[in-house]
């Protein structure tokens, strides 16, 4: 698709589009591991508070001094981050809107949707990686720290049912991953080609009344405009009523992942094996875990707004082609 190749197959985008990526990924692995000691700190902090009487208040002190050493470092790569994926993401859509933009001069005939597919699904497509985009790569990194930790971790921890096995903590996140995401697409599986059937009402609406600016009196009958928002007003209701059943799965999914690592570790808590400290690094360690492996699930909604702006464009390049002089 242009949408990818005009920015990295360009000579003249290069430099952004992979000089940019790397500064990016180098900043996000950086993050990453202030995760990572953030992680070896949860196991101190809690264990000074399980045994108050043991470490004395200098010892809290302490983990508190350290727990800003790692906090300040990250608060700052994260804005920096964010700042560099948002003048990626901006070079990224002008390198799409001129390759869009070159195409459709020279196409001779009138292409139905054209200046919203290249100014308003351009923006969203911008929009929507810059704030997936970071979150994704975050989630890998993440992922590929905490897989050893949460695999070595696992040992001496009894899963209720299975009991111990090696790296049981690890494999318990990806089975319970794998089936919500299998749900996730078959609940929403209708969502993108909805959310692409209400952009063309919308278009249609949007196109009269622009045409009623300047000729109101052939362009602004009540009557025509309200029969496009009945068109509109009957694909949102086909939306909602799917959104409806897709938001009864997200919301009952997320109210329990929280309880996921508390019921895995549970029988060995209550059985003595592991102490608080250990119990909230592992609950640290399997939310990480879990949260980069659910991230697609706890983003669907985006990612189906995604996934419909890449059918339009999609069409929209093949009409160009078509057309194409």
């Amino acid at each position: 698709m242009i949408v990818l190749t005009a920015f990295f197959k360009s000579r003249d985008w290069a430099l952004w589009a992979y000089g940019g990526a790397f500064i990016i990924g180098l900043i996000t692995y950086a993050k990453v591991q202030y995760i990572v000691t953030m992680n070896q700190w949860y196991n101190t902090y809690y264990t000074i508070l399980d045994e108050p009487k043991k470490y004395g208040i200098d010892a809290f002190w302490a983990t508190m001094f350290d727990f800003m050493k790692i906090l300040l470092p990250y608060v700052a790569l994260s804005m920096l981050v964010h700042y560099i994926a948002r003048m990626y993401v901006l070079r990224w859509r002008e390198a799409v809107t001129k390759a869009y933009v070159m195409q459709w001069l020279t196409v001779q005939v009138e292409i139905e949707g054209a200046s919203q597919r290249i100014q308003e699904d351009i923006f969203r497509f911008a929009r929507i990686v810059e704030g997936l985009g970071v979150d994704v790569l975050k989630s890998l990194l993440t992922l590929i720290a905490f897989t050893p930790i949460l695999w070595g971790l696992s040992k001496g921890i009894d899963i209720p049912v299975f009991g111990q096995f090696e790296g049981s903590l690890f494999f318990c996140a990806i089975g319970i991953t794998i089936i919500a995401m299998l749900i996730s697409w078959f609940v929403g599986a209708k969502l993108p080609h909805l959310e692409y059937n209400n952009q063309k009402v919308e278009a249609k609406l949007r196109k009269h009344l622009v045409y009623g600016e300047d000729d109101k009196q052939n362009f602004s009958n009540v009557k025509d405009i309200m029969e496009l928002f009945t068109g509109i007003r009957i694909n949102y209701q086909r939306l909602y009523l799917h959104y409806g059943y897709f938001d009864l799965w997200i919301v009952m999914f997320s109210h329990t992942l929280g309880f996921t690592s508390d019921i895995l570790l549970a029988p060995s808590l209550f059985a003595g094996t592991i102490t608080l400290g250990i119990y909230m690094q592992v609950g640290n360690a399997f939310g990480r875990v879990y949260g980069s492996l659910t991230l697609f699930v706890n983003n669907w909604t985006t990612i189906t707004e995604l996934r419909s702006i890449h059918l339009r464009l999609k069409e929209f390049e093949i009409n160009l082609k078509k057309y194409e002089v």
